[in-house]
């Protein structure tokens, strides 16, 4: 027997129970992940994104944090005897995510335009 391909519905065309068909709005996004060291610098700087974005009157979501990175590193103490004399040092990454819905060109410009402390990363991300 040959086979035959199925058809596929696109998600427009299924139905609710009211009846009307779903409708979803192409919304552009603008994806801020910004990172730190020391998550009293990075707050000040998420809410200084913030702050320039409503300016704007640009929608937000977020500041979402995302789960803090940590890297430990365990280190001898002596160079060739004392193997039981450890030290650990760690470093953590605070990380925050903010999204601008439908962005305008005034936003984006002011964005680019902030100064933020030394220390902080930022990715920017347009989906």
């Amino acid at each position: 027997m040959p086979k035959v391909p199925s058809k596929k519905i696109a998600s427009s065309a299924i139905r609710r129970k009211g009846g009307k068909p779903k409708v979803e709005e192409a919304t552009s996004r603008l994806r801020i992940r910004v990172r730190a060291y020391e998550s009293k610098i990075l707050d000040l700087s998420v809410k200084q994104i913030m702050d320039t974005a409503l300016r704007y009157d640009a929608q937000i979501e977020g500041p979402i944090p995302l789960p803090t990175e940590r890297k430990v590193y365990t280190v001898n103490r002596a160079a060739f005897v004392y193997k039981n004399a450890r030290e650990q040092f760690e470093m953590r990454i605070h990380k925050r995510l903010i999204d601008i819905v439908n962005p305008t060109q005034k936003v984006i410009e002011a964005l680019s335009n902030i100064s933020l402390p030394s220390g902080v990363n930022i990715d920017v991300k347009m989906m």
